[in-house]
């Protein structure tokens, strides 16, 4: 169901005016307004999921179609180098729009982007003792 009080649904939904790319029954794909790179855009469901732990596996499926379809298109047009395709899930990983969406962000040698991370040294210990803790 759509929420009345979220500005992603309102974007997905046409009512506040975007520069759609794509648009179905079920998802709206705009450019973003703050773009990292030429061409970023959001995936939105229309219907509201606050995040990724929210949103029906069937939706979270459509999305990832969407952008291996959308991305590569965009990539193809634009002339990118790569692509990335972010999702920040919560408020510690960067979501600050409680409406799930997916990033597709084209990516441009020398383009400054630092969409990376600093990794970290776990023992082989602890490697071991994580992978025990998270075995299903």
């Amino acid at each position: 169901m759509k929420k009345d009080d979220c500005i992603f649904c309102k974007l997905a939904n046409g009512d506040i005016p975007t520069n759609s790319i794509y648009e179905d029954d079920r998802f709206n794909v705009i450019l973003d307004n703050g773009p990292a790179t030429k061409g970023h855009a959001l995936i939105l469901p229309k219907e509201h999921a606050e995040d990724l732990f929210d949103l029906p596996e069937e939706t979270a499926a459509e999305a990832m179609k969407l952008a291996k379809i959308l991305g590569k298109h965009i990539v193809d047009v634009l002339g990118a180098d790569g692509m990335n395709i972010v999702q920040n899930n919560g408020e510690a990983a960067g979501q600050t729009v409680k409406h799930f969406h997916l990033h597709i962000i084209p990516r441009y040698e020398g383009d400054g982007q630092k969409i990376l991370w600093a990794p970290t040294s776990p023992s082989a210990e602890e490697l071991v003792q994580i992978k025990e803790q998270l075995k299903k």
